[in-house]
């Protein structure tokens, strides 16, 4: 009897230190994986617009200048799908405010520019008598322009001087000052090179004494052409500002 409780002791004694070296050697749980990064934002859209010149009188035309980045869609209100970047002209017939829009997969930006149209004014009876075009013509000669400049060359000083003495001289003439390019370039690029030419003729006018409000400026790129062959000598001749008497 004995000798099988020893028996039994020595059983049960194996059975438990077989238990303990199996629990030993338990498998490990394996910890959760780490969480996924964020997923990447894309850039937000940014946009700017303006207008050259803000405001205008009837009849004339300004130029819209626009930017964006990260978009892949743009438009502008009352002209339509545009491309990321760039200019184009407009003729508003009354003050108007120009919305640009731009989509992009961050989100969307917009920006406007407004251009006032400024009401004709009443232009009183002429107090002198004798002037006509063809006067007009003889007297107030056009200026000319280097390739790709609205700089004011030094050959152009000297007519500009002799301009603005007939200019002082009578001093209820009214005149439009049109800037002319040649036909190589874009029509927006031209456009806004004719309304530089324009203006940089205005302001040497307004220096040498011309009052400003005599004069009004209109860019017409390269629409109209004063030579159409395809040398230097036809392009000088369509690089320039014109005065006609504003009537």
């Amino acid at each position: 009897m004995q000798q099988k409780r020893t028996k039994s002791l020595v059983l049960a004694a194996g059975l438990a230190a077989m238990l303990t070296v199996a629990g030993c050697h338990k498998k490990k749980i394996a910890p959760p994986p780490p969480p996924a990064p964020p997923a990447t934002t894309a850039p937000a859209p940014t946009a700017t617009l303006t207008a050259t010149p803000d405001t205008i009188n009837a009849g004339d035309q300004a130029v819209l200048n626009w930017q964006t980045s990260n978009a892949t869609d743009v438009s502008i209100d009352g002209i339509g799908t545009v491309a990321t970047s760039g200019t184009q002209s407009v003729h508003p017939t009354q003050t108007t405010t120009y919305h640009l829009v731009a989509h992009g997969d961050g989100g969307t930006a917009d920006a406007t520019a407004t251009v006032t149209v400024q009401a004709p004014q009443a232009t009183p009876p002429p107090t002198e008598t004798g002037i006509d075009e063809n006067a007009f013509e003889q007297s107030v000669k056009p200026i000319f322009y280097d390739y790709d400049s609205y700089s004011i060359r030094p050959d152009a000083q000297t007519t500009l001087q002799s301009d603005a003495n007939y200019l002082n001289q009578h001093p209820n003439l009214k005149v439009v000052i049109g800037g002319y390019c040649d036909d190589r370039g874009s029509i927006e690029y031209n456009l806004a090179l004719g309304e530089n030419r324009a203006n940089a003729a205005k302001q040497a006018l307004v220096n040498l004494g011309v009052s400003p409000d005599r004069l009004r400026t209109v860019s017409y790129g390269k629409e109209k052409q004063f030579c159409t062959e395809q040398n230097e000598a036809c392009w000088q001749q369509n690089r320039r500002a014109q005065f006609t008497l504003d009537q």
